[in-house]
């Protein structure tokens, strides 16, 4: 059966413009989308030597319902068939909506897990010299619990996986940086 002209259209406008909602938003004052990041964040060790200093971060506009935040930085070009983990933080309470630059290792109510370095918190950017440009994924997660509800020696895939499946909202900041 073909619709008339006009009834197609007017589903059309019902369809995509009755109700509009904010979408979460991820800012930083340290590290813009698609730049380069400053040396400052880039890690110390593995043939790097940067300050390991992990970025600002603040986010808005979280949907209803939320219960707490997670931070993950993924750098998907490590040359791993797995990406890459720089960070790893879950439990964050609903209230907290900003995180200054350097904030790693002084969480008081979240939890840092341990990233692909082996260490707990922040690891900077640390891509193989000569490898080219990487991109570092900063995403802030809304969660609908308190608590992501993943034992403590859980994989950073199973974290992945659960925040994934359990997210109201997502909002992600990509920066890059180049070993040279």
């Amino acid at each position: 059966m073909k619709l008339k002209p006009t009834v197609a259209l007017l589903s059309a406008i019902f369809a995509t413009g009755s109700v509009t909602t904010a979408a979460m938003t991820l800012t930083s004052d340290d590290i813009q989308e698609g730049s380069r990041m400053s040396h400052t964040f880039s890690f110390n060790g593995f043939g790097c030597d940067g300050a390991n200093t992990s970025p600002q971060l603040s986010w808005k506009d979280a949907p209803k319902g939320t219960k707490s935040f997670a931070i993950t930085a993924y750098d998907p070009d490590a040359p791993t068939e797995s990406g890459f983990w720089h960070w790893q933080v879950i439990n964050i309470p609903a209230n907290v909506t900003d995180i200054p630059k350097g904030h790693s290792g002084k969480f008081k109510k979240a939890k840092e897990l341990t990233n692909d370095y082996g260490a707990t918190g922040f690891g900077g950017a640390c891509p193989p010299k000569g490898h080219g440009m990487h991109r570092y994924q900063f995403t802030v997660w809304a969660l609908p619990s308190e608590t992501l509800g993943v034992p403590d020696n859980a994989s950073k895939a199973v974290v992945g996986f659960m925040l994934n499946a359990n997210a109201l909202d997502k909002a992600r900041l990509t920066s890059t940086y180049v070993n040279e």
